[in-house]
């Protein structure tokens, strides 16, 4: 039998750790960047008084990069999106939104999943809460007058929406580790974020899943499955945070909160689902069958072997290459979760099996960096690490435009395929950069930034602090990172510091 091994539990934390934690103490570039408002935070300043706490905040800087982004769009907004397609891909500020606006019949009043669309597609390919989304922006949006006027004013009605999708995910990010709010701040200044927000309605979902995991953290099982059951039914890729949380909740024996957050999930998602389900039974289909008979696409691995290797992959075969590796990918997932010196956090695993997800997927449309970027934020909170994926994630997002600018134009003015094809290998190493230094913090969890002020799993609600109840391989023996002469099950304690300046340890 393996050993019963107690991992530290908030209440266990020594006196003088449970300061809100400064990023200007801990990590090196938050203080170089810094210098441009004032320099790192000071030992006199005083931290949540007055109106602007650090959650206030957050959520106005992400409010103001939206509008940038807003900005950003503005060539299109003013004419690219109307005056062929060239100019949209140059500037970089394509959206599906006002082309969907009438190529989905919101124009003409059709209704989503029962009205069928000419075309293609018969009908609406998005899943079905945000089908409502785009339906209710379309309730906002103005009749009548120039087709231009009413796209432009429908992307402005999803963007007031969407706008309010952002600042609940940079809210939710900023609270669900107690102690360390100014991690939101990764995903209010993301670059990505912004360059993408607007793209198409992926937010909708990475809102809902960020407030699931905030319910997560506060030991809500039941709102943390209704609100991922109601991302699920937004985008398909929530539902697989429900993996990590059952191997997680198997080696801490928390069989019972597990059940309550699949219970929650299953039936939030039927009820937004089983009225079209029965009532529009074609239409509901319409999204999962687009999945499955999608071509290999954009941005993705097997577009750039079938580039690469001039045979094209078919979609049930690509189909079949993603799910061999997925499921490769969770057994790898499962080793780490038993076999790690210490229960891995919630959102490192969470992090793990969407990145999966996203680097093995028929198609990586620019926008899909959305579902990973909170969730990177909390998995792995160093700036510069954060950046470095940041870096490579706007370099695609250039690089697609260019790429179709190339491809649509007739004097061939943009980025040719070579080009694309490295814009896409930066991505896939991006992602596998930021997976490497995650999967490196769980199995040194001295090395985790959550971790060195000795809390477990901040975002782990009844997980934090729990003990486990099956493990196997390293975590099975005595932990190596254990202190000489502690007994087992004593507090293990990370990244200690006697300097003053940095009472949780040294900037990384």
């Amino acid at each position: 039998m393996p050993s019963l091994q107690k991992t530290s539990a908030p209440q266990d934390r020594p006196q003088g750790r449970s300061r809100t934690v400064i990023p200007t103490h801990r990590d090196k570039v938050a203080a170089a960047g810094s210098e441009l408002i004032g320099g790192p935070y000071g030992r006199r300043a005083l931290s949540g008084t007055g109106q602007l706490t650090p959650v206030r905040v957050i959520a106005l800087v992400a409010i103001g990069m939206f509008a940038l982004g807003m900005v950003q769009k503005l060539p299109c907004y003013n004419w690219a999106w109307f005056r062929g397609t060239t100019s949209q891909y140059t500037h970089a500020c394509y959206s599906d939104i006002p082309h969907l606006f009438a190529g989905r019949g919101f124009a003409d009043g059709l209704v989503p999943y029962f009205d069928r669309l000419g075309g293609d597609i018969p009908f609406l390919e998005y899943p079905v809460l945000t089908g409502l989304f785009m339906e209710v922006a379309a309730w906002l949006t103005p009749g009548g007058g120039d087709p231009a006027e009413n796209e432009r004013a429908y992307w402005l009605a999803n963007a007031g929406l969407l706008m309010v999708c952002a600042a609940v995910l940079a809210v939710c990010v900023s609270r669900t580790h107690r102690l360390r709010p100014w991690d939101g701040l990764l995903v209010a200044l993301a670059p990505s974020v912004a360059l993408t927000a607007t793209i198409n309605w992926d937010i909708l979902a990475v809102a809902l899943t960020a407030a699931a995991v905030l319910m997560w953290s506060r030991g809500r099982p039941l709102a943390f499955g209704i609100l991922l059951g109601l991302a699920t039914a937004a985008k398909f890729y929530p539902i697989l945070l429900l993996l990590p949380l059952l191997l997680l909740c198997a080696r801490a024996g928390k069989w019972r909160e597990y059940g309550t957050a699949v219970l929650g999930a299953g039936g939030a998602w039927l009820v937004v689902n089983l009225p079209v389900m029965l009532l529009a039974p074609e239409g509901w289909k319409q999204f999962y069958l687009f999945s499955r008979d999608r071509n290999v696409d954009f941005g993705s691995i097997w577009l750039l072997v079938s580039q690469r290797t001039g045979t094209t992959i078919p979609p049930e075969r690509a189909n079949l290459y993603a799910l061999l590796l997925m499921a490769v990918a969770a057994v790898g997932l499962a080793c780490l979760a038993f076999t790690a010196p210490r229960r891995p956090r919630f959102v490192q695993l969470a992090f793990l099996i969407v990145a999966a997800f996203v680097l093995t997927n028929k198609v990586y449309s620019p926008q899909y960096v959305l579902w990973l970027v909170p969730l990177a934020a909390l998995a792995r909170p160093r700036w510069r690490d954060f950046l470095v994926w940041q870096a490579c994630e706007v370099v695609y997002f250039l690089g697609i435009w260019m790429y179709l600018a190339f491809t649509s134009s007739g004097n061939k003015q943009g980025l040719p395929v070579d080009g694309y094809q490295f814009a896409i290998v930066l991505h896939l190493l991006g992602t596998l950069y930021l997976c490497v230094m995650v999967v490196r913090d769980i199995l040194a969890p001295e090395k985790d930034p959550v971790r060195q002020d000795g809390s477990d799993d901040p975002s782990g609600g009844v997980l934090d602090g729990a003990e486990d109840t099956f493990v196997t391989g390293r975590a099975a023996r005595p932990a190596r990172h254990a202190a000489p002469g502690m007994e087992e099950g004593q507090r293990v304690s990370w990244g200690t510091s006697d300097d003053p300046n940095y009472p949780w340890g040294a900037p990384e």
